[in-house]
């Protein structure tokens, strides 16, 4: 694979022709660029030159660099330049399909509209463009149902929907590149598997298509562009930088005091008048949240702190009714809001100019998602982009500092590629049987041209393609679940009910079951889910899009509300909130604090935690990246061992369950635990046997995944992760628009199914996936497996300290967690954190 060194410094322009010469597309480009006071950048051109060659590509570049004109000017080009003489361009007739761009949220799809439209208006070509996704009128789908314009926006979910329909697939087949925009949010899901099959199947219809990515703080550019692109020749694949060190401000909004004895959530809405007062210096700011829960709450305190801002601040996240986001985006790009508080429903695509400030409440987990949201303030090449972080724990601090480091070496995090999720391949070819039908070998040799089944075997292909004909070995007696007939050798999906159900339920997308949340006598607010909503009485007051309301009553899967006065009973929560912290923040992280231990606090964030550090290493130590700390202290709930791996949240869930099953095993103990980003405790009514576990392989990185099968209840985490897959693969249906079934009627079903399978066809290639999801998604085994090989090289330091040190506080107050209510949890925490305080003094 090549990869041209591009720098970002401006290009000079064409000359201008001589009179009576027509112009060619480089020099209409100039000159539009001229006209809009721009230069082309070097990494702009080399990727039009490389796209006119024939070539496909990844473009890679900081957030607000230009890298949507890097590739939607290359067909632009290719088409002026086939197309010199202007005098016979007719807007009433545009070309066919040429471009389909994809876009990860429909959210975009019309600020992706508005940049792509800016160019063809100013070069006044005869182009049609047009966008079809989820959010598209119902007379927009039929049109375009008819004829497909110049360029088309569109979403992996409503691509793959066109598919299924014959009659557009000759006008597919004319287009002559395909660009994905923020490929990086897309790899390593299964919507980027969805993409891959996707484009695929275009390159069946279309050998000579043209592929492009655009990708912003990704670490893994070769595999991203593999991935997208599938196999080529290297010199026919591209990687081209643009911006890849944007001018960024990082700093921390300090508390005023660090208390020595943190824990999560300790600060939170207490630095709401710190954030007010940043937030005065900024002409229009985005104030990032990790939670929609956080949104609401923050949205609230900071209306308390500056009732003044009414109106001028506003609140946005997933969520929301779709108007109302449309609303607060618009008061983003004409400058009428101050602030707006969102979670990652903002991290992409959209271009606000006006931002000049970020703020981020609490740590996002990932260098590169820190700099990408740091991306969204100064959205121009060169502006500097602004951020000021905010810690919800004081710990949070080492994690920017951390993050400062790893942006500084360029330690952005890669997003591994999936392999053959067999849900979705099924899926796939369910759209394409509907869409004109397939020959099994042709089908085959398409799928492995794309990155994800390049290792697909003959028997997982044999597989899948039963389950599609007749439901595979258990199901074969149930009509519903043959959906692919066999005619004359081609595989054809022929069954209306089975069409009709399929086009409701493409795409990858499985979630909790949403409910409308609506006024009792006006609009709808937005969703929520229902697993939040199902636990609510009438009467209850919860905070919602900013407002208080009074559940009034649910009926027919919508929550009618009216507005309320007082203080809220609850927040709404929604799953997919926790992030874990990333491998390569892990690692830095563990930098930082080795550099603490010797003495070194670089930066104002470690030198704010100079207290913090003094009591660590005299109770205790603080650990260097080569050892493993083990404190052990006896408390009033018992005896307790805390580890310090460092390597996320998700990584030490599945340790501690995985130490809990091998020390019970050792000896027989009861144990009880709790774990956080940093770290695990395990706590026992008796002693822990620690250094003879250890000596038996407590840390050993063998039999790691049948230790975790006996650790855990395996069987149910593969149940709740079957739902998603049989959703996927079409063995259960969501419902019809308006009549959707519950979570527990899904969960119900997707059950059945499981427990069938397990018992009539052990050896289903589900079931399979299941479990390796869960292994992989949910508890990261790979990354269990690494930190444990990590943790055998490692020297063990145990400690007995007299008390609990800071590094372990947060996770005694997790352990509280669990059986204490909020008001008592706090009066709780403030006693130990005096007592622990006046034995740091004394």
């Amino acid at each position: 694979m090549t990869s041209p060194t591009s720098s970002s410094v401006p290009d000079r322009g064409q000359r201008p022709t001589h009179r009576g010469q027509r112009p060619t597309g480089r020099q209409r480009v100039d000159a539009y660029f001229d006209s809009i006071g721009w230069k082309p950048f070097r990494f702009q051109r080399s990727a039009w030159k490389a796209y006119q060659s024939g070539a496909s590509g990844l473009v890679h570049s900081a957030t607000g660099t230009g890298k949507t004109l890097a590739v939607w000017l290359g067909p632009i080009l290719r088409w002026l330049d086939a197309n010199r003489d202007a005098s016979v361009w007719d807007a009433r007739k545009p070309p066919p399909l040429t471009v389909i761009w994809i876009t990860p949220l429909r959210a975009l799809a019309g600020d992706t509209e508005a940049a792509l439209r800016a160019p063809l208006q100013a070069l006044d070509l005869p182009w049609q463009l047009d966008r079809r996704t989820g959010d598209s009128k119902s007379s927009v789908k039929a049109r375009l149902l008819k004829k497909l314009p110049t360029a088309l926006i569109t979403t992996p979910e409503s691509l793959s929907l066109m598919l299924t329909h014959q009659r557009l697939l000759p006008q597919l087949a004319s287009a002559e590149s395909i660009i994905v925009d923020e490929w990086h949010e897309l790899l390593g899901t299964k919507r980027g598997i969805q993409t891959e099959l996707a484009l695929a199947r275009l390159r069946g219809l279309n050998p000579k298509l043209q592929t492009w990515g655009v990708s912003a703080t990704l670490g893994n550019l070769e595999e991203a562009a593999n991935s997208l692109i599938g196999p080529k020749p290297s010199d026919q694949i591209r990687i081209i930088q643009g911006y890849r060190k944007k001018k960024v401000q990082l700093r921390s909004i300090i508390p005023e005091r660090i208390e020595r004895f943190p824990w999560s959530g300790h600060i939170g809405t207490k630095m709401v008048p710190q954030v007010a007062q940043a937030l005065e210096t900024a002409d229009s700011a985005l104030v990032f949240a990790n939670t929609r829960s956080q949104t609401e709450i923050w949205y609230q305190r900071l209306l308390a702190d500056r009732p003044q801002w009414a109106g001028r601040i506003a609140l946005h996240h997933g969520s929301l009714d779709a108007k109302v986001r449309q609303w607060v985006e618009s008061g983003l790009k004409d400058g009428r809001l101050k602030a707006v508080v969102c979670t990652s429903s903002l991290d992409l695509g959209v271009d606000f100019t006006a931002v000049d400030l970020v703020i981020q409440i609490g740590s996002p987990k990932g260098a590169a998602r820190l700099l990408q949201r740091a991306g969204r303030s100064g959205h121009q090449p060169q502006a500097t982009s602004r951020l000021s972080f905010v810690p919800t724990n004081a710990i949070e601090l080492i994690e920017l500092a951390a993050a400062k480091d790893a942006i500084a070496r360029g330690d952005l995090e890669s997003k591994p590629a999936l392999e053959k999720p067999l849900d979705v391949l099924a899926q796939h070819l369910v759209s394409v049987g509907i869409g004109g039908g397939f020959e099994p070998r042709a089908m085959l040799r398409e799928v492995r041209q794309s990155h994800a089944y390049r290792n697909l075997s003959d028997l997982e292909w044999q597989w899948v393609l039963d389950f599609v004909v007749r439901g595979g070995q258990s199901l074969d007696a149930y009509p519903e679940f043959k959906r692919v007939e066999i005619q004359q050798g081609r595989y054809v999906v022929a069954d209306q009910r089975t069409i009709r159900m399929h086009r409701m339920s493409i795409g990858t997308i499985v979630s909790d079951a949403a409910m409308k949340i609506q006024y009792l006598k006006g609009g709808t607010l937005g969703t929520a889910e229902e697993h939040f909503l199902s636990k609510l009485n009438p009467g209850d007051r919860f905070l919602f899009a900013g407002r208080l309301v009074r559940l009034v009553r649910i009926r027919d899967n919508v929550a009618y509300v009216k507005r309320a006065t007082g203080a809220p009973d609850s927040v709404p929560r929604w799953y997919g909130g926790r992030m874990p912290l990333s491998s390569e923040l892990s690692d830095a992280l563990r930098r930082k604090l080795e550099e603490a231990a010797e003495g070194r606090l670089v930066g104002p964030e470690m030198k704010a935690l100079a207290g913090l550090f003094e009591i660590q290493k005299r109770w205790s130590v603080l650990p260097a990246r080569d050892e493993l700390l083990i404190e052990r202290v006896k408390t009033r709930g018992g005896f307790q061992a805390f580890l310090f791996p460092f390597e996320g949240r998700l990584v030490h869930e599945g340790l501690a369950a995985l130490l809990a099953y091998r020390l019970s095993r050792h000896q027989p103990i009861t144990l009880s635990m709790a774990c956080n980003d940093y770290g695990l405790v395990l706590q026992s009514p008796s002693p822990l046997p620690i250094e003879s576990s250890l000596a038996a392989g407590l840390l050993s990185p063998h039999n790691l995944g049948t230790d975790i099968e006996s650790s855990m209840n395996s069987t149910e985490m593969a149940k709740r992760q079957f739902r998603e897959i049989a959703r996927i693969a079409g063995l259960v249906h969501a419902g019809y628009t308006g009549q959707q079934k519950s979570a527990r009627n899904l969960q119900a079903s997707s059950n059945l199914f499981f427990d069938v399978f397990r018992e009539y066809d052990p050896e289903n290639l589900l079931l399979h996936q299941s479990r390796r999801e869960v292994l992989e998604r949910q508890l990261e085994t790979s990354r269990m497996k690494a930190a444990l090989r990590r943790l055998a090289e490692c020297r063990i330091v145990i400690t007995d300290p007299p008390k609990v040190t800071p590094l372990a506080f947060p996770l005694l107050v997790d352990k509280l967690r669990e059986r204490l209510s909020s008001e008592t949890l706090a009066d709780r925490i403030a006693r130990m954190q005096a007592s622990l305080e006046k034995a740091a003094d004394a």
